[in-house]
């Protein structure tokens, strides 16, 4: 079963307001993603996010851009400085698919642990607006491919 990983898109800085939207072309480089990602016939159950302001505007773009159309909702364990296992978990409990959208170094790290059983050894550089489909076979992960503003 496959599931998303996604970091992202860029976000305005901290110096010019501390909520951190999305920039625009933060939010067009999501938008072509979310897009390449719907004619890739990505279907999953739910788009969860950190909860925090430029994530939840990257899933709430990637929830409309996807058929079936999901609502993106917060999940806990999806911050910065979260330990991966937490999502790592929700993952492997889960019937379906579903896309997280996080940060860095979470996502870098939750892609590793899930690849390599360590989260210190990077698997993926995440760019922002990345998506990282991890799929699992048995008992193991593997990266099956990559999507970015650059494909």
């Amino acid at each position: 079963m496959d599931f998303y990983l996604v970091r992202h898109g860029e976000a305005v800085s901290e110096t010019i307001d501390r909520r951190r939207p999305l920039t625009r072309a933060g939010q067009e480089e999501v938008e072509r993603v979310a897009r390449l990602a719907a004619d890739r016939k990505i279907v999953v159950s739910h788009v969860f996010h950190s909860g925090i302001l430029r994530a939840q505007q990257t899933a709430e773009i990637f929830a409309r851009a996807l058929v079936p159309a999901v609502n993106g909702q917060q999940l806990a364990g999806l911050l910065p400085q979260d330990d991966p296992a937490i999502a790592k978990a929700e993952l492997e409990v889960s019937g379906e698919p579903i896309m997280l959208v996080g940060h860095l170094p979470h996502m870098s790290r939750l892609a590793s642990l899930l690849v390599y059983g360590n989260a210190d050894r990077e698997a993926v550089a995440f760019r922002p607006a990345t998506v990282v489909c991890c799929s699992r076979q048995g008992s193991g992960w593997k990266i099956a491919w990559t999507l970015g503003p650059e494909s």
